[in-house]
């Protein structure tokens, strides 16, 4: 077996197909987000503007947060020390799981290392805990939550997405008396479009399913204090289990759920994602504790944060520029359409307008429907949205890219 030759083979796949990925090598400027360093291939550095962060709010830039990071740091030093059941439980993990909890109006909540632990964690345990456990999974979920359910190796539908007239139809065929699980998002990072919530709440009701509500893209952002659009729609209660991360809006890093106080304590005794896993370091579950206390009271950045959506996505379409319709979130994305026009017309902003972003293409997004992404934040400036709509128009010029949805 030439085993260097299969990893180059495949590396040459992706490479061929235009979809190679290149990280950014980046330094935040703190204190002045969303502004940047960017050091080149050739080691020059230069400052850009980055528009892709997921950082929604800025929160990783916050005087609290950062106050907060460093006097833990001087409190208790670096690492936590162990696995949560081995030491790793610092009084700050335990602050920051009952803020989490009372964020979401839920009994308790537990600490993963990400969102994507979190959800992969938590779905493949329910299999282990709920023998003959059906699972019914909307199409366009995270990976993380399609890795969740395989991992659970129980029965499992995938329905088509956003449709729950499909959704009935899966439910109508199963045994009503099987234990059955919904999972769906909130907000869908790519497209930009919000679940059904309230419809699968009725159809969980109607048959005795359990509900699994992925917020990551949601929490911070929707509802008067940041939980969530099933905060805002008056949901949460119905929600069994409500998934996110703290390293979006929150600006920090991990991930968490929150439910009923019985169901943490099931995940927590069985998941092997928890239970092996070094704790988050002390540092960054005091950051994140400040920065959802912060959140909970801070409803005049959710509405800057909405404004500067609305507001470029606007700008963008009446420039031209095909805005996928997502008129409900503050996700902003341009289509493309070809993955090597993709990643031109973003190295081209990058190295002749130091503007920052990355292409989305396959496989977090279909083939065919390549786009940018973009995230303005409350941060980004008049001036910022003028100097990006000028760039593009520029780039899309000079290498010829058409603006079709």
């Amino acid at each position: 077996m030439d085993y260097k030759n299969a990893f180059r083979s495949a590396v040459t796949r992706v490479r061929a197909e235009g979809r190679y990925r290149v990280f950014a090598d980046l330094l935040r400027k703190r204190g002045e987000f969303p502004r940047a360093r960017y050091r080149s291939e050739a080691g020059d550095v230069r400052e850009v503007t980055v528009w892709c962060s997921n950082d929604y709010l800025g929160m990783g830039q916050s005087p609290c947060v950062i106050g907060t990071m460093k006097q833990a740091i001087d409190d208790v030093g670096a690492g936590a020390g162990g696995t949560r059941n081995i030491s790793g439980t610092t009084h700050y993990h335990v602050e920051l799981e009952r803020s989490l909890a009372d964020l979401h109006q839920k009994e308790a909540a537990l600490l993963f290392t990400s969102g994507y632990i979190a959800n992969q964690a938590t779905l493949a345990t329910l299999g282990k805990i709920l023998p003959g456990l059906i699972i019914f999974s909307d199409e366009l979920n995270h990976a993380s939550m399609i890795e969740g359910v395989k991992g659970a190796k129980c029965e499992k539908h995938v329905w088509r997405h956003n449709d729950v007239a499909h959704l009935e139809e899966l439910l109508k065929a199963a045994p009503f008396d099987a234990p059955k699980l919904i999972a769906l998002e909130s907000v869908y990072s790519m497209d930009g479009d919000v679940g059904p919530l309230k419809a699968v709440c009725d159809l969980a009701d109607k048959y005795n399913a359990l509900t699994y509500l992925d917020e990551v893209h949601a929490v911070g952002l929707y509802g008067l204090r940041g939980a969530g659009i099933a905060e805002r729609e008056g949901l949460m209660d119905r929600f069994d289990i409500i998934e996110g991360t703290l390293g979006k809006a929150f600006g920090v890093m991990g991930g968490y759920i929150a439910a009923d106080a019985m169901i943490v304590d099931a995940i927590r005794s069985w998941a092997p994602g928890f239970i092996f896993t070094t704790s988050l370091a002390p540092t960054l579950a005091a950051g994140a504790w400040a920065s959802v206390q912060y959140l909970k009271s801070a409803n005049h950045l959710r509405e800057a944060h909405h404004e500067r959506a609305a507001t470029l996505k606007a700008r963008l379409r009446a420039a031209g520029y095909p805005v996928l319709d997502s008129s409900v979130t503050h996700i902003v994305p341009v289509h493309v359409g070809d993955p090597v026009q993709c990643k031109r017309i973003t190295d081209a902003l990058l190295d002749e307008h130091n503007i920052y972003v990355q292409p989305i293409n396959y496989p977090t997004v279909p083939k065919g429907t390549e786009r940018m992404r973009l995230t303005p934040t409350p941060l980004h400036t008049d001036t910022m949205f003028e100097d990006l709509i000028t760039a593009l128009d520029v780039v899309y010029k000079k290498y010829a890219v058409e603006r079709v949805a």
